[in-house]
């Protein structure tokens, strides 16, 4: 296991009805004016805006909106919102909704405090300060309700970048499944394909001795496994509602990543499909995903067949391990495809022809992607080819 430093202070809300608590934690946390940040229609419709402007202003805290988060978050909004919080004294931003919401947010709380493009931050360079954000979770899916990071498309050049900094994760998150009970049960697989991601990416790792997070990964698949097809088929259930959003959250506030290295590079290559064809990033990733493993399988054999057996239930062949290792890859793409999943490019209305387009916008040139296997442009190019 490898030396690491974990900091992960957000204080979290759980349960029912929590988001009615909102005014008193901006207040705790210290939040005097608020920039009310969310999406579309859905928080209006729903009353929950409603209900959180009703906190805010029962404890006296004065807010202003800024709504029309689109899915892939864009620049545009983001240097509106910074627009807003430099000119009318903002301290803290309140995200409602999901990934999109709070990543939106956190790129504005980011730029409220510097003095030059915020799209530094998705170049490169680190988030040293930023103002406080909170969240009201809506969608289980990305994590970024707990997690020190954030990713926005620039519209000039519909280049997907991310961001990082611990000064990103929020002082306090609210969760209450109650709030994912109407989602379609394919914006439900998409979060479900997401979180399952954001813990592959740190499960496939060359870092040796790292027991205790390999079992809390498969601890957390294996929960998302059981509880998913029980969430889209019966959208109202609590509990898998309620173990779906906390894993959701434990997959990406990095508790299962510490002490190793992780690798990241499914992510990336989903983030060039994501920016050139608006694909949901859930839907994107199960096409990535099993196209990546597939190409890398043979780097760490025995990883890829303890993640079919551990994982998948799948028979450990030791003469012959790379069958076990397939049959795992197998069963995760049946998986995908049994809770509503795209695996393939045409599902996605991707174009084998647009691949070298993709390749360029990753803008590795000498470089490489990913620490499981340094991925040249070529090895990219092979991968999407996979996935056509």
């Amino acid at each position: 296991m490898n030396n690491f430093n974990f900091y992960s202070p957000t204080y979290f809300v759980f349960g029912k009805g929590r988001e009615n608590e909102a005014g008193k934690y901006v207040k705790r946390f210290g939040g005097t004016k608020v920039l009310l940040h969310f999406g579309g229609n859905s928080a209006i419709k729903s009353g929950l805006l409603d209900r959180v402007k009703k906190s805010l202003t029962q404890e006296g805290i004065s807010f202003v909106e800024l709504g029309g988060v689109l899915p892939n978050p864009r620049s545009g909004l983001v240097y509106k919102g910074i627009e807003i919080c430099k000119n009318e004294g903002v301290d803290f931003i309140l995200a409602v909704g999901g990934g999109s919401v709070i990543d939106s947010a956190k790129a504005i709380a980011a730029g409220a405090l510097y003095d030059g493009d915020f799209w530094d931050f998705y170049t490169g360079k680190k988030v040293e300060k930023a103002l406080p954000v909170g969240t009201i979770l809506t969608i289980a899916a990305a994590g970024s309700e707990g997690s020190s990071s954030s990713v926005i498309t620039h519209e000039n050049g519909l280049l997907k970048r991310s961001a990082e900094g611990n000064a990103l994760r929020p002082v306090f998150s609210i969760l209450n499944p109650e709030l994912t009970f109407t989602l379609p049960a394919y914006q439900t697989a998409c979060g479900i394909t997401d979180m399952m991601a954001h813990v592959m990416e740190r499960y496939f790792t060359n870092t040796r001795e790292v027991e205790i997070t390999d079992r809390l990964c498969e601890g957390i698949l294996l929960t998302i496994i059981k509880e998913a097809p029980v969430a889209i088929a019966e959208p109202t259930n609590y509990g898998a509602r309620a173990n779906i959003m906390w894993a959701g959250m434990v997959a990406h506030n990095d508790i299962c990543g510490v002490g190793r290295e992780q690798d990241w590079a499914t992510h990336q290559m989903e983030h060039e499909l994501s920016a050139l064809y608006d694909v949901a990033h859930g839907a994107g990733l199960a096409v990535m995903f099993p196209a990546w493993m597939k190409y890398v399988m043979n780097h760490d054999i025995m990883r890829f067949a303890q993640f079919a057996v551990r994982v998948w239930g799948c028979e450990m062949d030791f003469q012959h391990p790379e069958i076990t290792a397939k049959e795992g890859i197998a069963k995760f793409e049946q998986f995908l495809i049994s809770i509503g999943m795209p695996i393939r490019f045409a599902q996605l209305g991707a174009k084998a022809e647009d691949i070298p387009t993709l390749v360029k916008n990753m803008r590795l040139g000498n470089c490489t992607v990913g620490s499981f296997v340094k991925l040249t442009e070529k090895d990219v190019a092979e991968i999407y080819k996979l996935a056509v």
